[in-house]
């Protein structure tokens, strides 16, 4: 399994062949890093909960399955498939996936804790 991706543009990923970790209960990504940014894969189940917490990252949500609430500077959003969130860098958020979700978190700069 690959832990860690190299940054050549013409070489394609199996997202299958990339590991996944459990970042926290409920949490399952496979991480992928380009020079600029860190796709976050993740499969979510349903009732798990993201504690409030801020980087410096600039994250974009984007919601391929399932509903998830995230609460961003204090407003709660729904999101289901085919949302897209903008997090800007150093905003408070949380959330807690309603049903089963499936999300792909989209951060810049790379996010070095999830190498």
């Amino acid at each position: 399994m690959m832990d860690e991706i190299a940054e050549k543009p013409s070489t394609p990923i199996a997202l299958s062949e990339v590991s996944e970790r459990e970042v926290m209960p409920g949490f399952r990504g496979r991480m992928v890093h380009s020079a600029s940014m860190t796709l976050a894969y993740w499969d979510v189940d349903a009732g798990s909960v993201l504690p409030e917490h801020q980087h410096p990252h600039e994250q974009v949500v984007n919601m391929l399955d399932g509903v998830l609430e995230i609460v961003l500077a204090g407003v709660a959003h729904r999101l289901s498939a085919g949302d897209l969130l903008v997090i800007p860098s150093g905003v408070p958020h949380s959330g807690r996936a309603v049903t089963d979700a499936r999300v792909l978190d989209v951060f810049s700069p790379v996010r070095e804790d999830y190498r």
